[in-house]
């Protein structure tokens, strides 16, 4: 027996029925099984024998989000030295980001996991493996500059509005990283709007210094005059292409990178964990949209209509979330053609969010939302459409 096995071996009569902790098993009972496979088996046929279980479900989706966290934490830190126009040394640029970034991943668990053993505990359940993954992106969509207080908030905002009121995990119609980042956004824009640059200061503050003042690549693009162009724009301010697909300017800590969103979406299709309806359906309806309003940009208008459809998939985090939020197992449409129209809804909302209404700078977030009430409507027509065409046959 190993040291692990033991230690939980020697402490779970504490927390099962009877013990001095029993009001926290669900706590212990989700710790225990992150190491080891729950104890108990079925006893009757039928049976599924597979090693993966939901809560390693789970945690391929929070493997294929560590190199965002790795990421998040080198590109916020070397922002901030560039902002002082400091030296770009590995380490020192590692040291400044894990300062930012570590804060307020731990804000998020700590109450990410205290609303969940809550109502496990009230309502006499198991906790649910769902809270590891939401407090696992909710972090990535943030701007490294928000106040620790409006992410315990935010937090608290998508696991018990989002989730919890309806149900808990299974029974949720809505993403609830989402669903917290939304109410941020409403609740205090100015720090989480996306209209300025992101940048961590060296006193911890969050104001705009000379080195980056400025507006985000989609708030260059929302606001180029008619007279101008969106690439040149872009260009003029320093956002190359290169620059956008890899993700190193300031925005949300990890939600930037397309090219690792790209790799997390293989990663994830290849292991059958997201669906690659969903993720191929928002990029062809990102594109889509994007050609259409290509070919019928009336003469004079913004130049934001005639953007490259390619720069809307590879600016802010429309990526990101079109790998991640779009294919949230509960949210997002079950039957295989609806969620190919779920996802072309998505990609065709990001762009028509960012172009017709400037006010919301990224889109794809809302755009999600927006779908996520659709998708149990696309379920249903699909399966009527399916027992129609069974019955002449029976």
């Amino acid at each position: 027996m190993n040291p692990i096995e033991r230690f939980f071996e020697s402490t779970r009569k504490h927390f099962e029925e009877g013990g001095r902790f029993e009001r926290l098993w669900p706590f212990y009972e989700s710790i225990e099984s992150v190491f080891f496979s729950p104890a108990r088996a079925s006893r009757a046929a039928p049976n599924v024998r597979d090693q993966l279980d939901v809560k390693r479900y789970m945690m391929l989706v929070i493997v294929a989000l560590m190199p965002h966290y790795a990421f998040g934490v080198y590109n916020v830190g070397l922002q901030s030295h560039l902002a002082y126009g400091l030296g770009t040394e590995l380490w020192p640029v590692i040291w400044t980001g894990l300062k930012a970034v570590v804060p307020i991943v731990v804000v998020v668990y700590v109450f990410g996991f205290a609303w969940e053993t809550l109502f496990a505990s009230v309502r006499k359940h198991e906790m649910s493996e769902g809270v590891l993954v939401t407090c696992a992106l909710f972090p990535l969509t943030l701007p490294p500059t928000i106040p620790l207080w409006q992410a315990a908030m935010g937090i608290s905002f998508g696991i018990v509005i989002g989730k919890e009121i309806f149900g808990g995990t299974g029974r949720n119609f809505l993403n609830p990283a989402l669903t917290g980042r939304a109410f941020l956004y409403f609740a205090y824009p100015a720090q989480n709007s996306g209209d300025a640059i992101w940048t961590v200061l060296r006193d911890g503050g969050a104001a705009a210094v000379d080195a980056v003042s400025g507006a985000t690549p989609l708030a260059i693009a929302a606001v180029t005059p008619p007279s101008g162009d969106v690439l040149s724009a872009l260009s003029d301010a320093g956002y190359s292409t290169a620059k956008l697909f890899f993700g190193l300017y300031p925005g949300s800590i990890g939600g930037t990178a397309t090219f690792l969103s790209i790799l997390g979406a293989a990663f994830l299709i290849l292991l059958g964990i997201a669906s690659y309806r969903i993720i191929f359906g928002c990029i062809l309806g990102l594109l889509g949209t994007g050609l259409l309003l290509n070919l019928v940009v009336p003469e004079g208008a913004s130049p934001y209509l005639a953007l490259n459809p390619l720069h809307h998939l590879i600016i802010g985090g429309s990526m990101f979330a079109f790998a991640y939020m779009a294919t949230d197992p509960v949210s997002a449409s079950h039957m295989q053609g609806a969620r190919w129209i779920y996802g072309f809804g998505i990609g065709a909302l990001t762009v028509l969010i960012r172009v017709f209404n400037p006010a919301f700078p990224e889109g794809v977030g809302l755009a999600v939302l927006f779908m996520n009430l659709f998708a149990p409507l696309l379920d249903h027509i699909e399966i009527g459409v399916r027992l129609r065409r069974r019955i002449p046959n029976v």
